[in-house]
């Protein structure tokens, strides 16, 4: 059961949750490519005050956002995804992101540790509103080791499949403590102070196959795909893509380990753990903001 005290109350803001909605609705609905009106209409807004809401939270105008739906950009990029993919590997693991602008520091966990299926390790918790769903955000001492998304309501599945992955560890609801890893994540686009840019430590559970293609997720760029399968041949082999699949899917950091960023090699989507239109949304977003740069 997941406890929530009074004094630690899920951060919501009306103006995320509305853009949110809409947002949902547009990635549910984009193959009917719905208007502005319409995409106002879901946000419970008039079309000017949408056009200005959704500019300033997004950083990218909602016709650009809704052109990208689409996923033609991205599907042309995947084209060229095993260059991009090989020379990102080559230049390092940690590139920068146009949307986080994130150093990180990334530990991975022994093969030992992992098998202890969290024992003896303490984990706070806790939640920030945000343009995709309510944030699940989960800390150890040394960083950041989940983060999940969900529907507004629905908070309690996400975190019941987030602690399944760590059965044994303790959990502590903390809203203070993940404050400084959701400003960083998810920066103030309303004008308020921005906590100042820090390397963002990570803590990686999962086998050693799995750390491995996490580590290669990282290496797509913002704005740019990348196939199962080029994923495969850089960690291992071509023949390994099913492997690289699953260990995709289960993928515990999202957004930050861009797990949206792998297609099939035709280019359609395929699965997500948080939500295929939650995927096709962070990839309209994505390269929207890219084309405006």
């Amino acid at each position: 059961m997941l406890h929530r005290p009074e004094h630690h109350p899920i951060e919501t803001s009306s103006s995320y949750a509305r853009i949110a909605r809409s947002i949902r609705h547009l990635a549910e609905n984009y193959d009917s490519q719905p208007s502005l009106e319409e995409a106002a209409r879901a946000a419970g807004l008039s079309a000017y005050h949408f056009q200005r809401e959704f500019s300033r939270l997004a950083g990218v105008s909602p016709k650009s956002f809704i052109s990208h739906l689409t996923l033609q950009q991205a599907k042309a990029r995947l084209q060229s995804g095993a260059t991009v993919l090989d020379a990102a590997l080559d230049a390092g693991l940690s590139g920068p992101s146009r949307l986080h602008d994130l150093c990180l520091k990334v530990e991975a966990m022994t093969p030992g540790d992992y098998a202890k299926g969290g024992a003896g390790l303490l984990i706070r918790y806790g939640f920030h509103a945000t343009l995709l769903g309510t944030a699940l955000l989960m800390i150890t001492e040394r960083g950041l080791c989940g983060l999940a998304f969900s529907d507004e309501g629905d908070e309690e599945t996400a975190f019941a499949d987030m602690r399944s992955r760590w059965p044994r560890a303790e959990f502590v609801h903390d809203q203070a403590a993940v404050a400084s890893y959701a400003a960083q994540i998810f920066p103030d686009r309303t004008g308020g102070n921005r906590i100042p840019r820090a390397a963002l430590p990570i803590q990686l559970f999962g086998t050693p196959w799995q750390i491995k293609v996490w580590q290669a997720l990282l290496a797509i760029p913002e704005g740019r795909v990348a196939s199962y399968r080029t994923i495969a041949e850089r960690v291992c082999t071509e023949r390994a893509s099913r492997a690289t699949g699953a260990a995709v899917g289960r993928n515990p950091i999202s957004l930050i380990i861009p797990c949206h960023r792998v297609l099939a090699s035709s280019g359609a989507l395929t699965g997500y753990h948080w939500g295929e239109a939650r995927k096709r949304a962070l990839l309209a977003l994505e390269a929207a903001r890219a084309s405006d740069l």
